[in-house]
């Protein structure tokens, strides 16, 4: 059954073409990546979903858990985040001023209810509603380590741990699917495996559906159910990571060159 559903997606800045009927399905449950050489359009794709662009030709329909089919073409990112998607930057986007819990409480945003004055008093409703934030909140604290870290500023942090906090403040959404743009980028070889164990925690313990983009191919091989490869905007091969690993298209992308012509 599928989740997300991208069909003849076309996205065009002036005469340059970032997407060219591209079609993608997500299938609920499962731990999808993305990748292409640079510039191949990945991230477009998850700013087209998230609604950061809007895309001149094509559909995104969300699926949602009660069975509702949603457009997400012409809908606001405000609106797409509640109605699951949750997503990280390629840059991170923190606000790196305020601490790791209100970072995280700010991942709530969409799910509080209740106006200016319930939310000034803080009493009843309003009271119980922030209480209940709050333990949601902390559960992902705990699921993510962070515990330590929760009273820190963001913006004194190490770069792997500000990743993190990135990737908690998406869950704290409670997202039925999460959307990870270079989740490894910029980290050794010790926080890429530690980024690499929470994103299938993520999956295989929470149960979220997830769209995985990076540019380490043993990363991406290693944790995803299926890949997506895409060049120039279009999609060129979808598969298990071993049937796209020994693709000759995609080795040809990559590389060049199919395989039987390296020397």
């Amino acid at each position: 059954m599928s989740i997300l559903e991208i069909r003849d997606l076309s996205l065009r800045f002036g005469g340059v073409t970032a997407l060219a009927g591209f079609t993608m399905e997500v299938r609920n449950g499962e731990l999808l990546a993305l990748i292409g050489p640079n510039g191949a359009g990945k991230t477009s794709v998850l700013n087209c979903i998230s609604g950061l662009y809007r895309a001149q030709e094509g559909t995104i329909t969300l699926m949602v858990p009660d069975g509702g089919r949603h457009s997400l073409h012409r809908l606001p990112p405000h609106r797409i985040a509640a109605l699951g998607v949750a997503r990280t930057f390629q840059n991170i986007e923190l606000f790196k001023h305020m601490t790791v819990l209100e970072n995280l409480m700010l991942g709530r945003h969409v799910h509080m209810k209740g106006g200016v004055l319930g939310g000034g008093l803080y009493v009843g409703r309003q009271r119980r509603r922030e209480i209940e934030h709050r333990r949601c909140v902390e559960e992902v604290i705990d699921f993510m380590n962070l515990e330590p870290l929760r009273s820190a500023e963001v913006g004194n942090l190490a770069y792997g741990n500000q990743r993190l906090v990135e990737m908690a403040r998406a869950l704290a959404l409670d997202p039925a699917i999460l959307l990870l743009d270079e989740p490894t980028a910029g980290m050794n070889a010790e926080e890429k495996e530690s980024m690499a164990r929470f994103i299938l925690d993520v999956h295989e313990e929470r149960g979220v559906t997830v769209v995985v983009i990076d540019h380490d191919i043993d990363v991406i091989m290693d944790i995803s159910d299926r890949v997506v490869v895409l060049d120039f905007g279009r999609k060129i091969a979808e598969g298990t990571p071993e049937e796209v690993r020994n693709d000759p298209v995609v080795i040809d992308a990559y590389l060049g060159r199919a395989r039987g012509d390296v020397a």
